[in-house]
């Protein structure tokens, strides 16, 4: 049963990328949680010139506040450092869920992971490395003529990437865009750091660049797990609309007859989809469906 038999409209298939514009720049929007933060660090400052005997006390203070800050990096689908697409939008969810493929793309398993996508007439979205990109971008234009999106995945997926300079941060995120919609005609209008993790710095500069940080509802922990069974389970136990799933295309674990865990599993997810009623669709197409 394909997408189309849903009746969900199929995004156009140019048989070449046309140009794209960039996202609008955003206002960026401190959390509670970073009001916070300054507050603090403003009455640390005013404590310790009145107080300088207590900087013990502001010290620790100041290390508990750090600690906080980054258990909430650490945690993906958290929204305490700012906006973050855990589900989709509420316009766009009904009957919708989202595919989303990490760390491509990879000569031998993205093209069957997108033949795997026409033969059930689904639509994915495509985070991708940039160099990786540079590397394969016949690969990268055949992703958007097939109807799928290309997002940012970084120019480099360092797995340090949270512990940026926000300078270093910014060229990894502007350089990884700037290469996809050369490669594409197609401009990246959503960001997923390396593993969702990410620090304060992250979200102004995504603000900046007008694109919107994208985590996931549930992953499958493919690129660990070759158990197609126990990633299936993942990715499909209390399956629901709106629903944001994590595959990979690029640094796939493989099962036990060798083959890429994603190309055992993307068929049974498809399949539970059609049953369930719901059609894959891109996150940009998402955004379209959910902008007032």
């Amino acid at each position: 049963m394909s997408a189309q038999a849903h009746g969900a409209p199929r995004p156009s298939q140019p048989s070449a990328p046309r140009p794209s514009q960039p996202g609008a720049a955003r206002r960026w929007r401190p959390t509670p949680l970073l009001w916070a933060t300054f507050a603090l660090h403003v009455a640390a400052l005013v404590w310790i010139v009145l107080q300088p005997a207590h900087w013990r006390w502001v010290l620790a203070a100041l290390i508990a506040n750090h600690i906080v800050l980054t258990a909430v990096g650490l945690w993906p689908r958290s929204r305490g450092l700012g906006p973050n697409w855990v589900r989709l939008p509420a316009a766009a969810a009904p009957g919708h869920i989202a595919i989303t493929i990490d760390d491509g793309p990879d000569p031998v398993v993205t093209p069957q992971v997108l033949d795997l996508l026409d033969q059930f007439d689904a639509r994915a979205t495509f985070f991708c490395i940039g160099h990786a990109a540079q590397r394969h971008p016949e690969l990268c234009r055949e992703i958007v003529r097939r109807g799928h999106a290309v997002e940012n995945h970084s120019q480099h997926h360092y797995w340090h990437f949270a512990a940026l300079s926000p300078r270093r941060m910014a060229r990894e995120i502007e350089a990884g865009a700037q290469n996809l919609a050369a490669l594409t005609g197609q401009q990246p209008l959503f960001f997923r750091p390396t593993a969702g993790l990410r620090s304060p710095f992250l979200e102004p500069i995504l603000a900046r660049n007008g694109l919107h940080l994208a985590c996931w509802t549930r992953r499958g922990f493919d690129t660990r797990c070759g158990d197609a069974d126990v990633v299936t389970r993942r990715l499909t136990r209390r399956f629901a609309a709106g629903d944001i799933l994590l595959l990979h295309d690029g640094h796939a674990a493989r099962t036990a007859t060798g083959q890429p865990v994603i190309l055992a599993v993307l068929p049974r997810v498809l399949e539970a989809a059609a049953t369930a009623g719901l059609t894959p669709i891109t996150l940009r197409f998402a955004l379209e469906l959910s902008a007032p």
